[in-house]
Order: C-alpha cells, then sequence, then structure tokens
C-alpha cells in the first residue's frame, strides 16, 4: 500500500471494515476505524495512552530533562498528535508516513531510550485504545479492528528500529500488562510530567469548568496509575459521572448517521500551528538552540 490507505468509502464503513483482511488490510482498517468510526475516542484513548507512559520512571526522567513539557506542552503534544496521525491518515509507506517515521527516528535519536520503554510506549498505542472502546464505546471493536491496530504498530515499531516486537496479539498484551506492573511506580517526575499535561489539558477549557476537567482526568485513572502520579483519588461520585455521561454518549451516537468520510487530524487546525506546520521542523529544538 505505497500509495497510503485512502480510498472510496463504501456504503458501509462498518461493513467494509469487517469484510477486510486485519494483516494484509491493516492500514486501510486503521484509516477506517480510527478516523471514520472513532475519531473522538482515538483521540482521547491515545492521549491516555501517552499519558499512562508518564507513570513509569525512566519516561517521565527522560522527559523532565528536557523540560519540553514544563515550557512548553502545547506543542509537545501537538508535535506528537501530528506525527502519529500522519502515520495512521496516510499510512506509513506513504510518502508522508516515511517523513514522518524519519522525523521520529531523528527526534528520538538525541536520547538514549532504552528498548524496553520504547515496546512498552508502541504497545499502548495497541492496548488503550481498545481497553478505551470496551469502556465508552458506541460499538464493540471487532476482532480485525483489534489485530489490525497490532499490525499497524508492530509493522511501525519495526520501520523505528525498535527490537524484539512480539509477533502476536496475545504476546504483546502480555508484554504491556508486565511491563506497567513492573516498572509503573511513583517518582517526582512522574507527577511534574503528568501535572504539567493535566493543566495544559485543563487549559483547553474555561477558567470554570477547569476543576471538573482535573477531576475527570483522575476519574478515568485506575488506583495504580494515580499512586504512580501522585494524583488524589477522586470521589466515588465523580467516576460515576465520567461513565454515565461517556455511556450515555455511546448510547446515542449508535442511532446517529454513520461518518462517511474520515476526520483527518492532520487536515484541522493546530493550537501550536495554526497556519499549518512541517513534519521537518517538528520536536524539541536541538541542543543550544532551545
Amino acid at each position: 500500500m505505497n500509495d497510503g490507505p485512502h480510498g472510496s468509502p463504501g456504503t458501509s464503513i462498518t461493513n467494509e471494515i469487517r469484510s477486510l483482511d486485519p494483516e494484509r488490510d491493516h492500514q486501510r482498517i486503521m484509516l477506517l476505524s480510527t478516523r471514520c468510526e472513532f475519531p473522538f475516542d482515538t483521540t482521547r484513548a491515545l492521549e491516555f495512552a501517552l499519558f499512562r507512559t508518564f507513570a513509569v520512571p525512566s519516561i517521565s526522567g527522560l522527559l523532565d530533562r528536557t523540560g519540553e513539557f514544563q515550557r512548553r506542552p502545547q506543542k509537545r503534544y501537538d508535535d506528537t498528535d501530528i506525527l502519529v496521525s500522519e502515520l495512521m491518515e496516510w499510512g506509513y509507506d506513504s510518502e508522508r508516513g516515511r517523513a514522518a517515521l524519519r522525523r521520529m527516528n531523528q527526534i528520538h535519536g538525541r536520547f538514549n531510550i532504552n528498548n524496553a520503554d520504547y515496546l512498552y510506549v508502541l504497545s499502548t498505542f495497541i492496548y488503550e485504545p481498545i481497553r478505551w472502546n470496551a469502556r465508552f464505546g458506541w460499538r464493540p471493536l471487532g476482532e480485525n479492528e483489534k489485530l489490525a491496530m497490532f499490525h499497524f504498530w508492530r509493522a511501525v515499531g519495526q520501520r523505528m528500529g525498535i527490537r524484539d516486537v512480539p509477533d502476536s496479539f496475545e504476546a504483546f498484551e502480555q508484554y504491556n500488562l508486565a511491563y506497567e506492573r513492573d516498572h509503573c511506580r511513583p517518582a517526582a517526575t512522574n507527577h511534574r510530567v503528568g501535572a504539567a499535561i493535566r493543566e495544559m489539558m485543563a487549559g483547553w477549557f474555561p477558567a470554570p469548568l477547569r476543576p471538573v476537567v482535573r477531576r475527570m482526568i483522575y476519574a478515568l485513572m485506575d488506583e495504580p496509575l494515580l499512586e504512580a502520579f501522585g494524583f488524589p483519588r477522586p470521589a466515588r461520585f465523580w467516576r460515576w459521572v465520567l461513565n454515565a455521561g461517556m455511556k450515555s454518549r455511546a448510547f446515542v451516537l449508535r442511532f446517529l448517521p454513520r461518518r462517511r468520510a474520515p476526520s483527518l487530524r492532520t487536515a484541522m487546525r493546530q493550537r501550536t500551528y495554526p497556519d499549518g506546520y512541517h513534519v521537518d521542523r517538528l520536536g524539541p529544538e536541538p541542543p543550544g538552540r532551545a
């Protein structure tokens, strides 16, 4: 699929997804599932996936040392969002996808990142959207959608030079769970990076709503994650509000007309780049220019 995954949507996107092979057609399935069927949920799930990785001291420690999240969290968020969206929306072997991969490898090449951390971050891009959908999706993900996510991100990982990517969906999920169990623990750097992202997200809303947004963020998190960040445990009421609101949204969406064309984040105006962006300029400034 060197020309990217785009094509003419069928009469029913859900039916088209079900007709495709999760290994051979994983780029097409990813586009249809994440940008036609679940655009909002995918964005939120990937935000949460990245949030989870910041609860690992080796990951948060590196990010804390760069100072990017303290100085310009919105730019760091937008850069990551753009690079990931370029891959998901245009395909990793398209011209745009190869440019995004090249830029990601350039950025990561400046830092000493161990392979186990790379593997964990990659795994969250597969399993957090699946878990989000199980909680809040308007329909369940099909097995071919889940397997397509695995094959897509496994292929991306191989192109990034990540070693020892598990060769089955089940094995990679077990890696994800074991890594979190062994490495997700409290650290001051977790709290600093997590708090910077929490405040960035709260800042997207009017000031009177920001306390509620913070509580909703806490309500999304499980107990080990809250402990690793040093965040307060939310009252049971806020978990109820979150779940009731999201399940009500899912119920309503089942009866609304289905989207017929992808909602492309690469075509949206970014907060950091209202006039557009160049992939080769994304990421932190080189040393000496920050």
